[in-house]
C-alpha cells in the first residue's frame, strides 16, 4: 500500500524569493518520498491563525520566516529550548493526531555550517547588526564563543534589545556604536546579519588578513564585504551555508529521515540562485 501523501511548506511574508522550495523537495527526490509536497505560501501576521486553521492531518510540518517568527509561538502546543531562547519559531512539525511542536534550527544551523569550516570554537567574535537573525546568531555564538561577543548597533533601542539576549543566553557583550563597526572586521569571528547593503561602505576597511566572516545573506551574492574578505584569504561562510544547514535539520524532523542530503540540497540551491 502506498504511503499516504504528506504536506509541508514555506510560511511569510514576502515569500516569492524562497528558495525553502527548491532544498526541501529536492531532499524528498534523494529520499524516495514521492508522496510528499513542499509549497510556499504568502502569510503575514493576521493570516496566520486561519491558516492553521486550515491544516489536516496531511500536513507534516511547516517553515517559518520573517515576521513570523515570533507570531507563531501562541498557536503551538510547545516549543524547544533552543526555540525558547531567542523566542523564535522557524520550524513547526505537525503530527497526525494534531499536535504542534515548534523549535528553531537557525541556531543549530549556524554552528554547523561554520563547523563545516573548520570553525568549531573562537576566543572572541564580532555581530553587525542586532535584529532577529542577530539574536539567532548571538545564541550560536553561546555554544562556541566563551569570550567577548561585540555587537554593533545603529540604535539605542537595538542596543537594550541585545543587551537583554545576552543576559538572557548568559552571554558577555559588549555593545559598540555602528560608527565603530570597522573595528569588527578585525575580530577572530565576524557575523554580519545586516539586510541587503548596509555594510558594503566597510568593504574597503577589510584588514589584510582577515580572519573569518559569516555573512547571513545569499541573495546577492557574494555581498562587497565578502567579496572583499575572500579576495584576501579570509574564510567566508555563506547564508546559502545557513540556509541548507537549517533546511537540513528541518526535513530531518519533518520526515523523521536521517541524514537529510546535504550536498544534493546545497547543489540545488547553488543551481537556482544562478539561475536568478
Amino acid at each position: 500500500m502506498a504511503a499516504a501523501p504528506r504536506r509541508a511548506a514555506v510560511l511569510g511574508s514576502p515569500i516569492a524569493h524562497s528558495l525553502s522550495p527548491v532544498l526541501h523537495r529536492t531532499a524528498y527526490r534523494e529520499l524516495g518520498l514521492s508522496g510528499w509536497t513542499y509549497d510556499r505560501f504568502e502569510v503575514d501576521e493576521a493570516g496566520l491563525p486561519g491558516f492553521f486553521d486550515t491544516l489536516g492531518a496531511e500536513w507534516a510540518g511547516l517553515s517559518l520566516t520573517m515576521p513570523l517568527k515570533r507570531a507563531v509561538i501562541p498557536l503551538l502546543d510547545e516549543i524547544s529550548e533552543t526555540a525558547a531562547s531567542v523566542d523564535a519559531v522557524n520550524t513547526v512539525v505537525l503530527t497526525e493526531d494534531g499536535r504542534r511542536t515548534g523549535d528553531n534550527t537557525d541556531i543549530p544551523g549556524m554552528v554547523a555550517a561554520l563547523r563545516e569550516h573548520g570553525i568549531d570554537k573562537v576566543e572572541a567574535a564580532a555581530i553587525l547588526g542586532a535584529g532577529a537573525t542577530a539574536s539567532s546568531a548571538l545564541a550560536a555564538l553561546a555554544r562556541i564563543c566563551p569570550g567577548e561577543i561585540a555587537v554593533y548597533v545603529r540604535s539605542e533601542a537595538r542596543a537594550d534589545e541585545m543587551r537583554q539576549w545576552a543576559e538572557r543566553l548568559d552571554v558577555a557583550v559588549r555593545i559598540a556604536d555602528w560608527t565603530d563597526a570597522e573595528q569588527a572586521l578585525r575580530a577572530p569571528l565576524v557575523i554580519s546579519t545586516t539586510p541587503a547593503g548596509v555594510t558594503d561602505t566597510l568593504a574597503r576597511s577589510v584588514p589584510e588578513r582577515p580572519a573569518a566572516l559569516f555573512d547571513v545573506l545569499y541573495d546577492p551574492w557574494p555581498t562587497a564585504l565578502a567579496a572583499r574578505w575572500s579576495a584576501y584569504g579570509g574564510a567566508v561562510v555563506s547564508g546559502l551555508d545557513l540556509l541548507v544547514h537549517q533546511a537540513v535539520l528541518q526535513v530531518e524532523q519533518m520526515t523523521g529521515l536521517a541524514p537529510a542530503p546535504l550536498d544534493a540540497m546545497r547543489k540545488a540551491g547553488e543551481r537556482a540562485l544562478s539561475a536568478r
